[in-house]
């Protein structure tokens, strides 16, 4: 089960070109809904992640986790997220948007309901870091009736076997954590990272992005050229503190980050395909 806009983007950007796509990641309502309307839709192309704000981001590392408290501090709901994708598609109907957050925020919420409130909006897909496959019957049920993708996480720890279950009723692409630990602290390691790949595409015939650790352009490009998608998001995260304490326009300066790292990931096979 897979979105049709998911689809497209892997077909279009991995198939026509060989290239690998772009995965960018923003907290939603951080500082505030407006600022963040004004990141995504300028967003360079590719995949839109979308955090939703929550209090315990148990897997997030420093930058990601104020920006929590910046969002909610704001007043930011699951609900107004909902409403900002759906703001979103008023101006663009092709990029898809995925959600990356927690299990509690879901559940209070209600799985039917979040699932075609979600569908509604215009999400393509999900990532809940703590919701494990021996635990998702529910969610996923409910995210299939609706046409969502669940997005599951494999990590450095996951063996053969741990694959093929994280690969079973998994949709979209599988999201490979390139470091141990949280959000932002370590570097990717390409050296790591290519043979992990080749496992998870072992378990999966499914396109896999690797995220956690990619600062860079530099480490971006050697990414791209070993998996289907590259995730950033502590980069873009600290440029939003960054702006808040210069008292800068945030949404500029996020944007030209972006727009460095997606170069890269677009350009890191070209002269592999010419």
């Amino acid at each position: 089960m897979t979105t049709a806009r998911l689809d497209t983007c892997f077909a279009q950007t991995n198939g026509r070109d060989g290239k690998a796509v772009f995965v960018g990641y923003v907290m939603a309502g951080d500082p505030d809904l407006e600022t963040t309307f004004q990141i995504l839709k300028d967003f360079p192309g590719g995949i839109i992640e979308l955090g939703l704000p929550f209090s315990d981001p148990m897997a997030e590392g420093p930058s990601i986790q104020r920006a929590a408290q910046r969002a909610l501090a704001a007043g930011t709901t699951t609900r107004d997220v909902l409403a900002l994708v759906r703001r979103l598609r008023q101006v663009n109907t092709e990029t898809p948007v995925v959600l990356m957050g927690y299990l509690s925020p879901i559940e209070s919420y209600g799985y039917d309901a979040f699932a075609a409130d979600a569908a509604e909006a215009g999400v393509d897909g999900l990532i809940v870091v703590d919701c494990p496959p021996e635990e998702s019957a529910p969610l996923v049920e409910a995210l299939e009736a609706k046409n969502l993708s669940l997005i599951r996480l494999a990590t450095p720890t996951s063996d053969d076997a741990r694959l093929k279950v994280i690969a079973e009723r998994t949709s979209g692409f599988v999201y490979y954590v390139s470091v141990a630990g949280v959000t932002g602290v370590k570097e990717a390691q390409t050296a790591d990272v290519a043979p992990a790949v080749a496992r998870v595409r072992a378990a999966s015939s499914l396109p896999v992005a690797v995220g956690f650790g990619i600062r860079t352009p530099e480490r971006a490009a050697e990414i791209a050229r070993v998996a289907d998608a590259v995730v950033v998001g502590s980069a873009f995260v600290d440029e939003v503190a960054a702006a808040l304490e210069a008292n800068e326009p945030i949404a500029p300066r996020v944007l030209s980050r972006m727009h460095a790292l997606a170069d890269a990931v677009a350009l890191a096979r070209q002269s592999e395909n010419v």
